[in-house]
């Protein structure tokens, strides 16, 4: 299968200037992908952007990823309704270094070149830019943007000088890495793409070259219509510490049946003629959930390493009871230690549920116990004073809830 091929099966085909998108499959092209550092990490949402690089490395393209240390202290106004509340430095070099890991793990074992914008723009000057760089961008250019028009509008709330010239600083991006890097072409996702053009634009104007822009299109969740990423708790973070590797593999494992497919070609590195055995395979019994399992280990074992998605789907075995507690191993035991909460033994039992966050009320939690909803290590405990002997302690409320107890 053609590069190209791939990318339109895996469907990661949107907008484009390229008028052929078959040169793809032709020399090696160095091209850059930025990420705008004014949250605290990356989410799926990028994530399915980053799986999509994966795809162009393989084929022998040239990656510079970015990460904006300068555009995030102004943050990207597209889409916003009205101004951001600014970060502080401290925050931007804080979620740089997280983005920047993330990068890492993700392209482990990939060849690329990791830049952060600060870089250039901490010493350009004010006048310098604006003769050599803002004389070249024309004000309707700018004006045009639907968020300026809707934000200049009757209804709208404004827009200031900094958020205006937000995509002028990511244009500047694209020339600085044409002219130092060779970088001929920036790939996004479809809700950049004008602040793409930006670049595209200032590039034909300043260097009297062509350069390109390559979208991948939003990935939507179609059982509720909305961008994917979002839950009721919120967005699906890569981090460990914002999104837990089990509710990670939860969300995944969550997936409906024809939203797995298409995520199985977005989120993973599965072939294609593995992909319709798996498929034929789910079809033929759709309550194997084959398809959400395979996704699931696939996509954490990309974000979080192997062993991490080893010990989360032995913890969802356990969820499930198609595994035992005390079948597991000492090694397994503590990776699963690793991804679940962990909270101390109280001086009794319905204190030691509270503070495990099974029950908001000691009287809640006796009243789960003489229910039958509370298991330790897989064992229903009927006992409200129930003393909990063993080290470490797999606590289960429910069909979902569960935490890891230790005892000191």
């Amino acid at each position: 299968m053609k590069f190209t091929e791939e990318l339109i099966w895996r469907g990661f085909v949107n907008q484009t200037t390229i008028k052929d998108i078959s040169v793809l499959d032709g020399e090696p092209i160095t091209f850059y992908l930025g990420v705008d550092p004014s949250g605290p990490g990356m989410t799926v949402g990028h994530l399915s952007i980053a799986m999509m690089i994966r795809h162009f490395i393989k084929a022998g393209h040239k990656p510079i990823l970015l990460v904006g240390g300068a555009t995030g202290l102004i943050g990207d106004p597209d889409g916003k309704s009205q101004e951001r509340e600014l970060n502080t430095e401290e925050e931007i070099q804080k979620n740089v270094n997280i983005i920047s890991s993330q990068y890492a793990k993700i392209f482990n074992g990939q060849k690329f070149v990791l830049v952060n914008n600060y870089d250039w723009f901490k010493d350009l000057g004010y006048l310098d830019f604006l003769r050599t760089i803002g004389k070249h961008v024309p004000m309707r250019q700018m004006l045009g943007r639907d968020f300026v028009q809707k934000r200049l509008s009757e209804d709208g709330s404004g827009i200031s000088y900094a958020e205006f010239s937000y995509s002028l600083i990511q244009g500047y991006d694209f020339l600085h890495l044409y002219r130092d890097f060779g970088a001929s072409l920036q790939v996004c996702g479809a809700d950049q793409w004008g602040n793409c053009i930006a670049g595209v634009d200032l590039i034909r104007r300043v260097e009297g070259a062509e350069a390109h822009v390559y979208s991948a299109p939003l990935i939507i969740n179609k059982a509720t219509g909305v961008k994917f990423g979002k839950t009721e708790a919120g967005a699906i973070w890569l981090d460990p510490k914002l999104t837990s590797p089990f509710d990670f593999y939860q969300f995944w494992f969550n997936s409906d049946d024809e939203s797995a497919k298409d995520y199985l070609k977005i989120y993973t590195l599965i072939e294609k003629d593995e992909y319709d055995s798996l498929i034929k395979d789910f079809d033929d019994d759709r309550s194997s959930r084959l398809a959400q399992k395979t996704l699931a280990y696939e996509v954490t074992k990309i974000v979080h390493g192997q062993k991490i998605a080893n010990a989360v789907v032995a913890a969802n075995d356990i969820l499930f009871g198609k595994k035992l507690f005390s079948s597991l191993n000492q090694s397994e035991i503590d990776e699963i230690s690793k991804i679940l909460p962990n909270f101390k033994v109280q001086s009794n039992f319905a204190s030691t549920l509270v503070e495990a966050g099974l029950a908001s009320s000691n009287s809640q939690a006796m009243s789960f116990v003489k229910q039958g909803a509370i298991r330790i290590n897989g064992e229903k405990i009927s006992d409200t004073n129930y003393e909990i002997n063993s080290k470490v302690n797999l606590i289960q409320r429910g069909k979902n809830q569960f935490s890891m107890v230790v005892k000191k």
